[in-house]
């Protein structure tokens, strides 16, 4: 028997994109799936798009839950871990689609390997032209990887993708370690794979290609603002508290190097979002007070070279920190 899928989707502000994810979901080959749609109190006509599909289609394996107001992402893929009845659980974005045999190909991995969790490979789409790249590749070289501390290690090495969509993941690993996402931060993600990289101790990877990416005038990626930039010094504390409590050394250092490689690319996609000199600076000046690494962890070796230039580069007096970082990477 064919073990339950539990594919989820939100619905917020979809209405462009919806069919055409929806569609990707019923054309699976993999038969044995759940469907929860999660309307955020979403304001335009997607809920009544969903659930003219939902009849048009037949479709009884297919639900609507209705959230009490709108809560945003992080709200709503709690929902969708509560709600999930299936073995494992399948994040899809609803301006995304997946490929026809994308579930089978990560339950089939999956089952093989018995791994917590099997991550797709990814294609980006631009629309309108059609341009197609690979925005989130898999840089692991092993397909399957077990213990924690190798999985922890390359993914702070960046090996393994960020995202929490296109990761197939045993809904009962995410429930029993308590793998939720932290309310009223958008675009989360990063913070909560990293949660679910301090406690996962197998992971599998696909070659092929299994979700279809889509960037348009629409996507968060565009659309980044104050509001982003603040999210992002709130996950940066999160990951200073974790620095701060653990006690192994050698996950304390790994901690310490992925805050500092996070402030240096969000300063980066800051600048790029907004072009905004004073909205970069008070976020180079936030980043600053965020668990400063200590002179004698420079001094002992623990960190290569371009760690410790990173994390120089992220400590200078904030006039200089513009100025080098425009000649560095300004436009």
């Amino acid at each position: 028997m064919q073990p339950l899928v539990t594919v989820s989707v939100p619905i917020f502000k979809c209405e462009e994109f919806l069919e055409k994810c929806l569609d990707s979901i019923r054309m699976q080959t993999y038969p044995a799936l759940e469907v929860t749609l999660i309307n955020d109190q979403t304001p335009d006509s997607s809920v009544k798009i969903a659930e003219e599909y939902i009849e048009r289609h037949q479709l009884q394996n297919w639900k609507i839950y209705h959230l009490e107001k709108n809560f945003g992402l992080s709200v709503v893929r709690n929902k969708g871990i509560d709600t999930a009845q299936g073995k494992y659980l399948f994040f899809l974005d609803s301006d995304d689609t997946i490929t026809p045999d994308c579930i089978e190909t990560l339950v089939a991995i999956s089952e093989k390997t018995g791994a917590e969790m099997t991550v797709g490979s990814c294609r980006g789409i631009r629309l309108p032209d059609g341009e197609v790249s690979f925005p989130f590749p898999i840089r692991e070289t092993k397909d399957e990887l077990n213990g924690n501390s190798e999985i922890f290690a390359s993914y702070i090495q960046g090996n393994i993708p960020d995202s929490s969509w296109n990761k197939l993941i045993l809904t009962s690993f995410l429930k029993e370690n308590q793998l939720y996402f932290v309310p009223g931060l958008f675009a989360q993600d990063s913070l909560h794979t990293f949660h679910v990289m301090l406690k996962i101790t197998s992971i599998a990877f696909s070659r092929k290609i299994t979700y279809d990416y889509y960037l348009h005038e629409k996507s968060v990626i565009h659309n980044r603002g104050k509001r982003h930039f603040d999210n992002w010094r709130t996950i940066a504390e999160y990951f200073a508290k974790a620095v701060q409590e653990e006690k192994d050394p050698l996950r304390k250092t790994l901690m310490m190097q992925h805050l500092i490689n996070f402030k240096t690319m969000t300063l980066q996609m800051n600048w790029r979002a907004q072009n905004d000199r004073q909205l970069w600076k008070e976020s180079y000046r936030n980043y600053k007070k965020i668990a400063p690494m200590k002179a004698s962890d420079a001094l002992r070796g623990k960190y290569n070279r371009s760690i410790l230039k990173q994390e120089l580069l992220n400590r200078l007096p904030t006039a200089l920190g513009y100025w080098v970082f425009r000649k560095r990477w300004g436009s």
